[in-house]
């Protein structure tokens, strides 16, 4: 790949409304976006999603920046890579980082399928034409939840999560139940139980969960592994599974009945599609995570839907639904819960540049 330049920018958007855990709320978010140029003149896109302070991994977007400029960047710089899939090796000499990782090799995965002219889902082997979209509610007004399911359900949306806590959790979703008997429903923990609330997570198995997110410590196995085998309701691993042999380990240690796979946590498309490739082979489905992130990250997200293994709908909504204007033309639309796989190639959309230049805060450029 014969990279003529790299790109950054830093941008700064608000949500349309605050989003909420017991972790604390996202008023504001920013992201690295990447572009990558090569010497016949097209471009690929990636964006950084980590978050501006370290409450969901160790990085932010200042040390994923810093990561990107003095040692992803130049690495790719003095070595290159004939295909994305050899960037993870070419950057596995800087050790986790994987956001920043993944920010630059989205964009080499993008600029590859423009190359060869055909849309991403199909350089990576997506199968689909087609996804369903789920929705985060994160609220902790118990009317406003109900409030806003209902309106997601008539929007079409197939699958609803709701963030809990031990303070909220049965309370909250048995009132949710008694309104929406029949809803695909699972339930988010980040991290907000241990071993000793066993009890109160079993009684959760009475409302027929999809799954529950990450129950236990943000980097454990072992004990997901012990409560999995209390409770029915299937338990999924997200911040903890930031490898593909986390992924290994953590099937083979049945520490989960789902796992949820994010482009960013792991350090890029390479490494979830092997970690999608194991989990297909093993019977274990995988869906999308979302990161409250702005196009280009919700796109190479679409396109990661398209595998075979994503059969529970992933938090990949519409554009709209975090922002008044999004940074990509077209915008990303849900039509009836559903969204189509662009079938333009790269990633099917390209950057809104009036746009960019109204939310950007800084940028810096790299030449090859």
């Amino acid at each position: 790949m014969e990279i003529k330049s790299v790109h950054l920018s830093i941008i700064k958007m608000p949500l349309k409304q605050p989003f909420m855990t017991h972790l604390g709320s996202v008023t504001d978010r920013e992201a690295i976006i990447v572009e990558v140029k090569d010497r016949k003149g097209i471009n690929g896109y990636g964006e950084g999603v980590a978050f501006s302070s370290p409450w969901y991994t160790e990085e932010t977007v200042q040390t994923s920046y810093h990561v990107l400029k003095d040692f992803l960047i130049p690495l790719l710089k003095k070595k290159g890579v004939s295909h994305p899939d050899e960037a993870f090796g070419l950057f596995s000499s800087v050790r986790r980082n994987h956001m920043a990782k993944a920010a630059l090799e989205t964009a080499l995965w993008d600029l590859q399928a423009k190359k060869e002219e055909i849309p991403l889902s199909s350089l990576i082997g997506g199968t689909m034409s087609e996804i369903p979209a789920g929705v985060v509610v994160g609220n902790p007004n118990l009317s406003e939840v109900l409030k806003q399911i209902e309106s997601y359900l008539e929007q079409g949306f197939k699958r609803v999560k709701i963030k809990i806590s031990p303070e909220t959790d049965y309370q909250l979703i048995s009132r949710i139940r008694q309104r929406f008997p029949d809803l695909p429903l699972m339930a988010d923990a980040n991290s907000a139980y241990s071993l000793r609330d066993a009890d109160r997570l079993k009684a959760l198995d009475d409302f027929g969960l999809l799954m529950i997110e990450q129950p236990l410590g943000f980097d454990d196995i072992v004990d997901h592994a012990k409560l999995q085998n209390q409770i029915k309701t299937p338990i999924c691993l997200d911040e903890s599974i930031v490898t593909f042999d986390d992924a290994r380990k953590a099937v083979e240690l049945s520490s989960c009945g789902v796992i949820n796979i994010k482009i960013g946590r792991v350090g890029g498309i390479g490494e979830a599609k092997r970690i999608h490739d194991y989990c297909h082979s093993k019977g274990i489905p995988v869906w999308a995570g979302g990161m409250i992130e702005f196009g280009i990250s919700r796109a190479h997200n679409i396109a990661l839907a398209s595998l075979a293994g994503f059969t529970i709908p992933g938090d990949i909504s519409g554009s709209d639904r975090y922002w008044k204007e999004d940074i990509i033309q077209p915008e990303i639309k849900v039509d009836n819960g559903m969204i189509q796989i662009p079938d333009n190639p790269g990633i099917g959309f390209e950057l809104n540049r009036k746009r960019m230049k109204e939310v950007t805060i800084f940028e810096e450029r790299f030449e090859f």
